[in-house]
């Protein structure tokens, strides 16, 4: 790494060193794109200046960012977040000053912990004096000791920590969250062993909601094998009601992380005798008893070397564990937990044993993404629960969520479902329509040796669901609407002639002159609108308003189909300036395209923009003419294999600049062929609706096909 520069021969402290951050930080730190900070800079003139460069790279001082973020209200973080966070992202500088990502995480988190033990500042002791308050506190060296003994120069270094530590908290609602904070941190610090095996924030979230923990009783005991960094600990914590007087379990035989979660606990405020974290792969139940909810991640393999067979062992152990009553959810390798095995396989005769034992309570597909370090690690959700054979309803809910999107409400409904079925004590609710999951028999699945435990067939109470029994009618509304648009099309047919254009070659005497967009935008002919930035979370099928972006305009995406609500345009978006009848929306990528837009009070989505014809416009300029015209010559001049943009831009390019009465029929010709389009393209979309109703009843076996005349005998 190259060292920095001292801009305008501004001085370089070291103790200054962490408040450096560059554009990519400041875009982190205020939640927006990367190019926004760069933006900032240019525009506006009180953005802060660099204070250093290195490698050319501008590097900035975190404090003024922050206090230019507060002041002006721009970016998209908190403002409680912003002060936190730029000490996080600054967090990096720190390894420079010869800390490893693990030191400088497990120093940071244990003075962050000592904190919270002592309710005090470490900030302003010497570090003399804070060595000493941790060995008292941690006399046999179980949680925080070594972890600050580690810190390398402490008489310079650890002053500065535990000021930083101080600052998190306090801007933190409680020590608890700083901690996480850091841990969030811990990708961008390099330290990718606490990471690399942890599911996703959100799916550690869905795991403790799928256990129930919001339904036990205070004082139950909770237990999470193979820890790793506490987040799953961390998550049944949290989804846990206050005061409950849990009891809290962990097996993990790395002693550095045994370590992190016994820090992690105890920062949370649970004290150290519900506590209990042992160095290896076993939990400790001998003084606790077997836990009440048992959750777990499966130690990732690699599918090279995975054994179905030995998957399932480590599941089998886990067993061990429950007692009648008592839940797990284990997270694990989809190709075992679900997916079709060898028949009468060691691994299929032990995975059908959960079913015999009357086990396994659910199977859940998961979509791709459960590990942000494994992106093409699939897996599944086994809940497993122990329940006296005379109270066995021999029923398995299968869920299948692998193409569900891996957000917090897609993981919310399937936490809802797995709720009910637990309180129906397993044998089900048909009150309760369940989405994108099944109640089959246990038998079913153990008469189909190495089969799938995944939905084959929809249960019989999904017949009843309302989507189901909805529709007939739906695909008679569509019958209906098929048969007004045939008549439509019969009367313009019958009553006019077929589609005559009259074009004929030009008489040579008769040369047109020619021109250009920048022509037209030059003369007042036309106007630019600018495209608009939408996130794409806040577009949906059922807005009040339209949206056109490059998908409507290249065919990729229906009109119509993403819309945004009026309370987000009020709100977040009050610049939006909306289309009026016949603006032609343009879009040059990734390729040329062009719509014009009939009805208006339309948004459209950058990169797409607006030209606009002005109507008082002498010579004329008519919408309809115009892009059709635009699209012959940009064929002409399109991008070519490798090239990074087309050879013309959309106002280089040459069009016809025809006479006021040949242009009045030439748009005539274009309105009679896009009525007529737009007659086929309803009768298409029709088509395709009731080719999707039927395949969807047809395919889970809820229609059928009766005396089709071209069939029927």
């Amino acid at each position: 790494m190259s060292s920095p520069t001292p801009v305008e021969g501004s001085p370089i402290l070291p103790g200054s060193l962490p408040g450096r951050i560059g554009y990519a930080e400041i875009a982190a730190l205020a939640q927006v794109k990367r190019p926004v900070p760069t933006t900032w800079s240019r525009r506006h003139s009180d953005f802060p200046a660099p204070v250093t460069r290195e490698s050319g790279s501008p590097l900035f001082d975190a404090r003024e960012v922050v206090d230019w973020l507060l002041r002006t209200g721009r970016g998209n973080a908190e403002p409680r977040r912003l002060r936190a966070e730029a000490a996080l992202h600054t967090l990096s500088a720190w390894r420079s000053s010869g800390l490893s990502a693990p030191v400088l995480v497990g120093a940071l988190t244990a003075l962050i912990c000592l904190r919270q033990q002592y309710d005090a500042s470490v900030g302003e002791h010497a570090w003399g004096d804070l060595l000493g308050q941790a060995a008292d506190l941690d006399a046999e060296d179980t949680f925080l000791l070594s972890e600050l003994q580690a810190i390398s120069a402490p008489d310079y270094l650890g002053p500065a920590l535990g000021a930083l530590a101080d600052e998190l908290t306090e801007a933190a609602y409680t020590p608890a969250e700083a901690f996480d904070w850091v841990l969030e941190a811990r990708r961008r610090l390099g330290s990718h062993d606490l990471a690399a095996d942890e599911p996703t924030p959100t799916v550690a979230r869905a795991l403790a909601a799928l256990a129930g923990i919001d339904t036990l009783p205070d004082e139950s005991v909770l237990a999470t094998p193979y820890a790793r960094s506490g987040d799953l600990l961390a998550a049944l914590h949290a989804a846990a009601p206050e005061d409950s007087g849990h009891t809290y379990l962990a097996a993990e035989p790395d002693p550095t992380l045994a370590r992190l979660v016994r820090r992690r606990m105890l920062v949370r405020g649970v004290f150290e005798f519900s506590l209990d974290v042992t160095e290896c792969e076993t939990l400790s139940t001998e003084d606790w008893g077997n836990p009440d909810v048992l959750v777990c991640a499966l130690p990732y393999e690699a599918s090279e070397t995975r054994s179905a067979r030995q998957v399932l062992e480590r599941v089998q152990d886990l067993t061990d564990y429950l007692g009648n009553g008592s839940t797990a959810v284990v997270l694990g390798p989809a190709d075992v937990l679900v997916r079709s095995l060898p028949r009468h396989g060691d691994a299929d005769r032990l995975r059908r044993s959960f079913l015999d034992k009357g086990l396994l309570k659910a199977a859940i597909s998961l979509p791709d993404g459960a590990f942000a370090y494994r992106p093409g690690y699939r897996t599944a959700v086994w809940i497993l629960a122990r329940t006296p054979e005379d109270e066995r309803a021999g029923r398995v809910l299968l869920a299948d969520h692998s193409a569900q999107p891996l957000t917090e409400p897609a993981l919310d409904v399937l936490a809802e479902d797995i709720a009910i079925w637990r309180a129906s004590e397993w044998r089900g609710d048909r009150r309760h329509e369940l989405r994108n999951a099944a109640v089959v028999p246990a038998k079913d699945l153990d008469d189909r040796p190495g089969s799938a435990f995944t939905l084959q067939h929809r249960s019989p109470e999904a017949r009843y669901t309302r989507a189901v029994l909805e529709r007939p009618a739906r695909i008679a509304d569509v019958e209906r609407h098929l048969a007004e648009l045939d008549k439509r099309a019969s009367r313009r047919t019958g009553v006019g002639s077929p589609l005559q254009t009259g074009a004929v070659l030009r008489p040579e005497d008769q040369q047109v002159r020619r021109t250009t967009v920048r022509r037209l935008l030059k003369d007042r002919r036309l106007r630019r609108r600018p495209g608009h930035r939408i996130a794409a979370e806040h577009l949906s099928s059922d807005g009040h308003y339209a949206v056109i972006g490059p998908e409507e305009i290249l065919g990729t995406a229906r009109f119509g189909s993403r819309r945004i609500d009026r309370g987000l345009v009020l709100t977040a978006y009050e610049h939006i300036q909306f289309t009026e009848p016949g603006d032609l929306v343009v879009t040059t990528s990734p390729r040329f395209g062009v719509h014009v837009d009939t009805e208006g009070l339309s948004v459209v989505v950058t990169p797409a923009r607006i030209l606009r014809v002005h109507p008082d416009a002498d010579p004329p300029v008519r919408p309809r003419a115009l892009a059709a015209l635009l699209r012959a010559s940009a064929s002409e001049y399109g991008r070519t294999s490798g090239a990074v943009r087309a050879s013309r831009g959309v106002e280089d390019l040459s069009v016809p600049d025809l006479g006021r009465e040949e242009l009045e029929r030439y748009e005539a010709v274009l309105a009679e062929i896009a009525r007529r389009g737009e007659l086929l393209r309803q009768q298409s979309e029709a088509l395709d609706d009731l080719a999707r109703i039927t395949a969807a009843g047809v395919t889970d076996s809820t229609l059928t096909i009766q005396d089709f005349p071209e069939t029927a005998s």
